[in-house]
């Protein structure tokens, strides 16, 4: 076959490649997509990922299928999601744990920061540190006080080696100067009903699975991880008021999809996240649960990857200064 000839067959399929790109972006999506949350129900990330898509399938005309797939911070389901087909009905539910201090914290993931594809920030999470009721502390200082009185005696809960409420926990204790028996879960769901049926004695975690809990006086909250008290919750102090400044840590979490999904989709995608973040109705519910609404920047998908890369730097220097990362 002439070079000629091998030419124009070379150009032949790549038409050919664009089109068929072309025709699925256009019909894109033409049957339901699932969306992995890497926790089990229950969690921050599994509430607002429930609260943003009843939005997304509305404007997409498609279902979106939640299906928790939890286990390692995060790290089990996210693994399921990178090898998905990237063609856009496969999305995961990320957060700083699974997308961002993973990286550090486990030295075999299965995936990579370049896996993955980010759709748009979902929202900012809020952290705190409770206590089961029954623990009569006033405040964070009394219980930083208990917890250097007792080293070890204190067991407090979290969604898994490597997750959020994991990392919020080895922040406080490093900040603090204090050790608590770290317990993981496969998921903040299951923690948060041990520390109310009073099996766990503290937990680490963000807005979305502590407001509920504290509205109903379920649990006793000592701080909140930022530099102001947050509006749903305007009688817990932040952990600066307490008397520990340096603990302060907001998380997030953020739809991504498998790396070399079509730009076109991903637009797609994010189009319809947008829309639901400017609903009031979507707002409402996700301001109501303590969880805040991303800036314009972390809304978009190029904007969101960049916010990632720096939070993969961010904690992996926390996981090495806490030495927590899991031995190979």
């Amino acid at each position: 076959m002439s070079a000629r000839w091998i030419h124009f067959l070379g150009l032949f399929i790549a038409l050919v490649a664009s089109t068929e790109v072309a025709q699925s972006t256009e019909v894109f999506p033409s049957r339901p997509i699932t969306l992995i949350v890497p926790f089990a129900a229950g969690g921050p990330n599994d509430v607002l990922g429930r609260i943003v898509t009843d939005h997304m399938a509305k404007t997409l005309g498609q279902s979106i299928i939640i299906e928790n797939v939890s286990g390692a911070g995060g790290t089990i389901g996210s693994g399921r999601a990178a090898k998905a087909a990237p063609d856009g009905y496969t999305m995961v539910s990320g957060n700083l744990g699974s997308h961002g201090a993973s990286y550090a914290y486990y030295p075999k993931l299965g995936y990579e920061p370049n896996s993955f594809s980010g759709v748009g920030m979902v929202a900012g999470t809020p952290n705190f540190i409770a206590v089961r009721k029954d623990l009569a502390f006033s405040n964070l200082s009394q219980f930083v006080t208990a917890l250097q009185e007792h080293p070890d005696k204190f067991t407090a809960g979290h969604a898994g080696n490597g997750s959020n409420g994991n990392l919020v926990c080895l922040l406080f204790m490093a900040t603090a100067g204090v050790k608590l028996q770290l317990v993981p879960y496969r998921g903040s769901g299951p923690a948060m009903n041990d520390l109310v049926g009073g099996q766990i004695d503290a937990m680490c975690d963000s807005a979305p699975t502590i407001v509920p809990q504290a509205q109903a006086k379920s649990i006793n909250v000592l701080a909140v991880a930022q530099s102001s008290r947050l509006p749903t919750l305007p009688l817990v102090p932040t952990a600066a008021e307490s008397g520990l400044p340096g603990f302060d840590v907001t998380g997030w979490n953020a739809f991504f999809v498998p790396a070399g999904t079509p730009m076109p989709i991903v637009q797609r995608l994010n189009r319809a996240l947008l829309e639901a973040l400017h609903n009031d109705e979507v707002k409402r519910r996700i301001e109501e649960i303590g969880a805040t609404l991303p800036s314009a920047e972390q809304e978009s998908p190029t904007g969101l990857d960049a916010f990632v890369r720096d939070e993969i730097l961010k904690w992996r220097d926390v996981v090495k200064n806490a030495n927590a990362a899991i031995k190979p």
